[in-house]
């Protein structure tokens, strides 16, 4: 049997983007079960906190060099950017937007992605292929949701939706300067950045007065354990594997696949029923990510 040592830098990136797809598309659910008892930004800031302290303390026991101290700035604004916004944003908005439709407006982070790629001097092309296969790929994910949308609070429903938006562009510009950095390993970078993530987020936490609404349950630890150990340490150190080995368009496609595995994972935990609407839609993503991947071949 092959390792994984022996597989190539390249194969290994499509892994981790898979297990990224794969891991991310679960999170929805955990995110919002945390939420019934733990405020949005304490509850992201105790996830990537946890999260950072443990997989630092493994790298360190493993003998990993940690980066120097110029670097930290660096790495403080990129967790602030992947994960203060890109994060805590979209756990904020959950509190007002229905689940479904949060994973349509977080599946616009692609075109911000390539948007941001397009206004660097160094961007990656943009082929009319991949664009395509962007635009197929979104038009899964409103037939695949669009059932279950429901507004009922148009106020706390719209600052949701804007709070969507502002985390694909913390997310997209902070993408585009993380797959530019080659200073330290991506496992110890990641780490750092879920540490200065978890340190901002729980300053905003405290400056809005979230200690006062915290309370424990056994069912929201659990979700939270859930987004620390799988959703956090797992997918985002894949995540930052991937972005550092494949073009920014192909990782971006993850968005497009979440929405596929939260609707998966409620047939499988909650019993909805998996619709031929739900499996057309499927098609109609994975379609889409078939384009992009066939114009990487080109």
């Amino acid at each position: 049997m092959t390792s994984l040592a022996a597989v190539s830098p390249i194969a290994r990136a499509y892994l981790a983007w898979i297990a990224v797809c794969l891991v991310w598309g679960t999170t929805y659910l955990a995110i919002r079960i945390a939420l019934e008892s733990i405020p949005p930004f304490l509850m992201a800031s105790f996830r990537w906190l946890a999260a950072g302290a443990l997989l630092l303390g493994a790298l360190a026991l493993r003998g990993r060099r940690m980066p120097p101290w110029r670097s930290w700035p660096s790495l403080a604004w990129l967790g602030v950017l992947l994960l203060g916004f890109g994060n805590g944003a979209v756990v904020w908005a959950e509190q007002t937007v229905p689940s479904g439709l949060t994973a349509v407006l977080v599946a616009a982070v692609p075109f911000w992605m390539v948007g941001t790629e397009r206004l660097r001097p160094d961007r990656e092309p943009l082929s009319g292929h991949r664009l395509l296969g962007l635009l197929v790929g979104f038009g899964g994910i409103p037939l695949l949701v669009w059932p279950e949308l429901r507004v009922d609070d148009t106020g706390g429903f719209l600052r949701g939706v804007a709070a969507t938006q502002v985390a694909c562009l913390g997310w997209a510009i902070g993408s585009s300067y993380a797959r530019r950095r080659r200073d330290e390993s991506v496992l110890v970078a990641a780490a750092f950045e879920m540490l200065f993530a978890g340190v901002a987020l729980l300053i905003v936490g405290t400056a809005v007065g979230e200690w006062d609404r915290l309370a424990v349950s056994p069912r929201a630890i659990t979700a939270l354990a859930y987004l620390v150990g799988v959703g956090s340490m797992l997918g985002f150190s894949a995540y930052a594997y991937a972005l550092a080995h494949l073009p920014v368009a192909t990782v971006s496609l993850y968005a497009y696949v979440n929405p596929i595995i939260a609707v998966l994972l409620g047939t499988a935990v909650l019993g909805e029923p998996l619709t031929a609407r739900i499996a057309v839609a499927g098609a109609v993503v994975l379609a889409g990510v078939g384009l992009v991947r066939r114009a990487e071949r080109r």
